[in-house]
């Protein structure tokens, strides 16, 4: 079976054709290569596309990018590699085909470096020999030529001198060129390498801002829909209230009524008691209603706090988001104990909110009790109530929204 790659007997670096032998032959000075049925892998990132050549390439990759999935074309780009069609540089060719293509190009002997033929001639190689093993170990090293010239001392063409058209001859590079060209590559590399790596920063920047907006979006839709709840909230709230007031004036209407009968009076006229209907619609605004009064209480409360600290909005506006966050974790959450026992002595509670004037009052008012000696503050399951801790969520979204709360 033909190789799927060449191997480089002298560092083992698998190389994926001749062509990318040549380049490695050019940088390293190597050039003792052989045919190996190993494919050098084809894995693609199905993310960006880059093609990686190596399972270390792909977890370099996948450590700079995040990228996770790769397509193996490893089967599908593996070729057998043609030394007959496409022949190596420094390998031996057949000079009958190649004197028929060139049949119309000057055929002269290919130069190579001088000081190495010297020393293949001192030790005893003929000149056609010693320049044929030049020519075709690459003019790396008298190693190479004289490895060369054991693997084909059967040749029948060995110390025939060679010959290459005029324009392929091609002087020997010197150890100054070598390193040039080499320093050429690498820096050839580095820049499609920074390239690289400023496409991917671009992409992950473009990522971010994506993100970004999304979670800008997501955030405006939560702020609409809570605005939409708390206004809904004070509607049913309003409607509430206001069949409070209605059930109380009923109850009155029909107390008097009852009095009226017992003292053997009769009915009140509808049309003589009108007038005094709107005396008898305040009464009832008079009478103690749990959510209004909490809801004062709360007010009040809120309005005490911001008017002691009128000086400190930063640390105003800190406490009622604190305790509007401890009001709508106990709402959300009236199972979790961890959200109805507070300890008094937490230093990031007396700082937002236990060291203020009425924080403290505030939680009592939504039903928190003072347990085991005053070292905590804690809202039994039972006495959750949904209505009070929604006013109070209420009172204080106000309070934050509204720029002259506690003011007048």
């Amino acid at each position: 079976m033909a190789g799927l790659s060449l191997r480089c007997g002298d560092c083992g670096a698998h190389l994926k054709s001749v062509e990318e032998a040549q380049q490695h032959a050019e940088l390293t000075s190597h050039s003792n290569f052989s045919e190996s049925t190993e494919a050098v892998l084809s894995l693609v990132c199905s993310t960006c596309g880059k093609p990686c050549r190596s399972q270390t390439e792909v977890d370099l990759h996948k450590k700079r990018t995040g990228h996770e999935d790769f397509v193996d074309k490893t089967l599908e780009e593996a070729k057998p590699i043609d030394l007959e069609s496409k022949p190596k540089p420094g390998t031996d060719v057949d000079m009958e085909t190649a004197g028929e293509e060139n049949q119309s190009q000057e055929m002269v002997i290919p130069e190579v470096n001088k000081d190495m033929l010297s020393e293949l001639e001192a030790m005893g190689f003929p000149t056609a020999r010693a320049t044929r093993a030049l020519h075709y170990s690459g003019n790396s090293t008298i190693e190479g030529a004289i490895n060369w010239v054991a693997e084909h001392e059967d040749d029948p063409d060995i110390d025939e001198m060679p010959m290459v058209p005029k324009t392929e001859s091609k002087p020997s590079l010197t150890p100054e060129e070598m390193k040039l060209k080499a320093e050429e590559l690498r820096e050839r590399a580095r820049k499609k390498k920074e390239e690289e790596e400023k496409r991917m920063e671009r992409e992950r920047e473009k990522e971010r801002i994506r993100i970004g907006k999304e979670l800008l979006e997501a955030k405006r839709i939560e702020e609409d829909n809570a605005r939409k709840r708390m206004l809904e909230l004070r509607r049913l709230e309003k409607e509430e209230e206001k069949r409070a007031r209605e059930r109380i004036r009923q109850k009155l209407e029909e107390d008097k009524a009852e009095r009226r009968r017992k003292l053997g009076l009769p009915p009140e006229d509808p049309t003589t008691a009108q007038p005094s209907t709107p005396v008898e619609e305040k009464k009832p605004m008079m009478l103690p209603i749990k959510p209004a009064t909490k809801a004062e209480h709360m007010r009040d409360c809120l309005r005490s706090l911001k008017q002691h600290y009128k000086e400190e909005d930063a640390k105003v506006k800190r406490a009622f988001q604190t305790l509007l966050t401890y009001v709508g974790n106990v709402a959300k959450n009236p199972n979790e104990e961890k959200f109805r026992k507070i300890r008094l002595n937490n230093p990031s509670f007396q700082d937002r909110v236990g060291s203020l004037h009425g924080g403290i009052q505030f939680l009592e008012i939504c039903g928190f009790e003072k347990i085991e000696n005053g070292e905590f503050l804690f809202l039994a399951r039972e006495k959750v109530d949904t209505a009070v801790l929604n006013t109070a969520g209420s009172e204080l979204n106000s309070a934050i929204s509204n720029p002259f709360f506690g003011v007048l």
